[in-house]
């Protein structure tokens, strides 16, 4: 699914969060969205999952606008993982997981085999069918993130936003979502602090600096210590580690001259 966003503005209290943004995903990619926190990129992916209506703008799925849609047909095509997502429930991983085939069946119809099916597939991607049967409220955060990653996964969507999803994990439970994203044939838009993880697993990055869109391409032209210094504010050095994988190493704090706001390259 190709995902193309023009000229997205939303406000909220007369403060404009996202400001003028137009991007284009094109279908498979796996693109990263970096910035500081307040840059807006969590705004972004809302509206862009259509949990929020921009004050102006358009967000298309392969060339559709999604104004008017319904959010079950929305569910139907692209999935949403939030920051941090809970519930008083003591459901069971399996039946959180479940929810993500509520929007392709009927209100009253419990799950039936292909639904099964589909969610076994999803626990087994995530490394959690040994906790299927666990209670909710007795994992971890890492276990609870992999589930709402395993919800997201039995949606079967053609696109996938996660905002930050890879802050409740371990290191090797970032990686291997990291892989998994990287991989799939699903066009995936996925907000990241870590900017060494996004260099080294995504197709393009997307950087955000006070609500606008200020850089865009791949990651080896997008991050330069120039532009970490000035929207990041960080003295920071761009290598390669033991792998050739791009990596970036900060030293310490940089002073913040300006906003960081250069043209934006063709996104």
């Amino acid at each position: 699914m190709r995902i193309t966003v023009e000229r997205l503005t939303w406000s909220v209290s007369d403060k404009t969060i996202v400001h003028d943004v137009s991007l284009d995903i094109a279908p498979g990619e796996t693109v990263g969205l970096i910035g500081p926190n307040g840059s807006g990129k969590s705004s972004l992916l809302r509206c862009l999952a259509g949990l929020r209506s921009p004050a102006s703008g358009t967000v298309r799925y392969d060339g559709e606008p999604i104004t008017g849609w319904s959010a079950r047909r929305i569910a139907q095509h692209v999935a949403f993982v939030e920051q941090a997502t809970d519930t008083d429930s003591d459901l069971r991983i399996a039946d959180v997981v479940g929810l993500g085939r509520t929007p392709f069946r009927d209100r009253w119809r419990g799950p039936d085999d292909t639904d099964r099916a589909v969610i076994a597939a999803a626990l087994t991607r995530v490394g959690l069918t040994d906790l299927s049967d666990r209670a909710w409220k007795s994992l971890s955060g890492g276990e609870r993130q992999r589930a709402h990653i395993a919800r997201a996964l039995a949606q079967q969507p053609w696109s996938i936003l996660l905002d930050e999803p890879t802050n409740h994990l371990d290191v090797k439970h970032q990686l291997e979502l990291m892989e998994l994203l990287a991989g799939t044939d699903q066009t995936v838009l996925v907000a990241l602090h870590d900017l060494s993880l996004a260099a080294r697993y995504c197709d393009r990055l997307l950087l955000m600096d006070h609500g606008r869109l200020v850089a865009a391409g791949p990651p080896k032209d997008v991050l330069s210590p120039d532009r970490l210094a000035g929207v990041f504010e960080v003295n920071a050095e761009i290598g390669l580690d033991s792998m050739g994988n791009l990596a970036v190493s900060c030293r310490g704090v940089a002073p913040r001259a300006g906003h960081g706001r250069a043209a934006a390259e063709p996104a």
